[in-house]
């Protein structure tokens, strides 16, 4: 099952707190079997080899480092996946065995990094499928800030900004909640509803509360006389991609 709601939200008083060197943090509110993606600001081979040897796996995007191929699963005009020895030169970090997947679309190569070795558990494309889906994180900050208004703080003591934060936060689960119940009211995937139009909509509804025309608020939502709400994302034919390729070793 998929869900958008946060999983685990932490405060630091330390103005200069940076979010890359919370490793030790990570570590203790990761269960084994999570898979974990990281932009290309946590990149510690280190931290990387600890993850592996509690049952957690990750994705991230490959930067410039060193690394010795051991064995090439897949190679393609548009695929290239291997088995490969990351930072094999001398350095401070032992060298870590990894798989990297290069995906070509147009005339750019992507890599990414995974300890996922086995393509029959995560495929190539979907390796850089679920590498996408890491900028949800940053949506999500995006209507927290903007939307739910918390870029800024309504007091300056440390436990009226907790009680700020812990109140938006929830708030945006309560969201994430009702916009999930809706996609299943049209039988839809959730990521297919404009968590800021569902906002939005909160005024419309009270108008008809307010005027005795309604008293359920998914009803009022999924109403076809309501379409023009905007809560649910339509792609142009364009836009719309092709089904993901499935398969561990794509021709």
């Amino acid at each position: 099952m998929t869900t958008y709601l946060p999983v685990q939200i932490t405060f630091d008083e330390n103005p200069n707190c940076a979010d890359a060197k919370m490793w030790d943090w990570l570590r203790g509110c990761t269960r084994e079997g999570t898979l974990l993606i990281f932009d290309r600001g946590f990149y510690d081979f280190t931290e990387f080899a600890a993850l592996m040897t509690t049952g957690v796996a990750w994705i991230t995007r490959l930067k410039k480092a060193s690394y010795r191929v051991q064995r090439t699963l897949t190679h393609t005009p548009q695929v290239v996946d291997q088995i490969i020895e990351l930072g094999h030169k001398r350095g401070k970090a032992k060298p870590i065995i990894v798989r990297l997947v290069e995906i070509k679309r147009e005339n750019t190569w992507y890599r990414y990094i995974t300890s996922v070795t086995n393509p029959v558990e995560l495929p190539p494309y979907i390796v850089a499928d679920l590498y996408g889906r890491r900028w949800h994180i940053e949506t999500a900050f995006g209507l927290v800030k903007r939307l739910l208004k918390m870029s800024y703080l309504w007091t300056g003591s440390i436990n009226g900004i907790k009680l700020q934060i812990w109140a938006t936060w929830l708030f945006y689960a309560v969201l994430i909640d009702l916009a999930d119940t809706v996609a299943n009211e049209f039988e839809i995937e959730a990521e297919k509803i404009s968590i800021e139009m569902l906002f939005r909509s909160f005024y419309h509804f009270n108008s008809a509360y307010n005027r005795g025309l309604s008293d359920d608020l998914i009803a009022y939502l999924v109403s076809a006389e309501n379409r023009d709400l905007g809560i649910v994302k339509y792609k142009p034919k364009s836009q719309q991609q092709d089904a993901l390729d499935l398969s561990p070793h794509p021709t």
